[in-house]
């Protein structure tokens, strides 16, 4: 890879910001200074420092994000904040979110480079769990668990795979789904008259929703996070 293209792909500046500081012998690779922007490195083994930080060469990036309500899932928008907004550190990299929450739902959304990962998490053949906590304006019984089991027909027609409902309280839920349809969850309780009134994902695949990660709050994820998301 060029120097210029790992130094600005890392945040280090825009290209012309990086020639920059290349040309004024601000950059070293393996303690070597480096002052042509053209010089090719392997990102993975050699050591590269600017102005003398390190830079943590990354491959691709995952990030587990507890989504606040207000926030749209999108990478950019000219109206409202996006999620990509939440993390300005990480703006230089090519991030979108994996699927989507709605603008008021909370929790569990994960954001990568890795498009591959994101195709194969959403995809319908993966069959990958979303499990969601949901507040009531209506009640729930042992017959709407039976209803969602059987799958729940939405308002314009489609049958929905066979879901599982948790009651915690008549109106208070736990439902995982394995689709992402819009609005998905808010209308299938709709079509047995009910309406939600918060709704949160706390899990996709076999990764809950971190306790410590408070609301807005995201991390880096680990290799076992990831795994927990496509290995199912």
């Amino acid at each position: 890879m060029r120097l210029d293209k790992f130094l600005a792909n890392h945040g280090m500046g825009t290209r012309t910001e990086v020639k920059q500081l290349i040309k004024k012998g601000s950059v070293q690779v393996n303690n070597e200074v480096i002052k042509k922007a053209d010089y090719k490195l392997d990102p993975e083994t050699d050591v590269v420092l600017c102005q003398g930080e390190a830079v943590r060469y990354i491959d691709e990036l995952y990030i587990i994000l507890n989504k606040p309500a207000g926030v749209i899932s999108a990478t950019e928008d000219h109206l409202h904040d996006t999620v990509v907004d939440l993390m300005p550190e990480y703006r230089h990299f090519d991030l979108h979110p994996v699927g989507r929450l709605d603008k008021d739902t909370e929790g569990l959304l994960i954001l990568t480079t890795d498009g591959q990962f994101t195709h194969e998490v959403l995809s319908p053949k993966k069959h990958v769990n979303k499990t969601y906590y949901a507040e009531l304006d209506g009640t729930v019984s042992e017959e709407t668990v039976a209803k969602f089991k059987a799958g729940i027909t939405l308002d314009d027609g489609y049958l929905c795979m066979p879901a599982v409902l948790h009651i915690i309280k008549p109106n208070v839920i736990e439902v995982t789904i394995q689709e992402g349809k819009f609005h998905q969850v808010k209308r299938m309780f709709q079509a047995v008259g009910c309406t939600v009134t918060y709704l949160k994902r706390i899990q996709m695949g076999d990764l809950k929703l971190p306790a410590d990660l408070e609301i807005g709050d995201y991390r880096e994820m680990t290799a076992e996070e990831i795994n927990r998301v496509q290995h199912v």
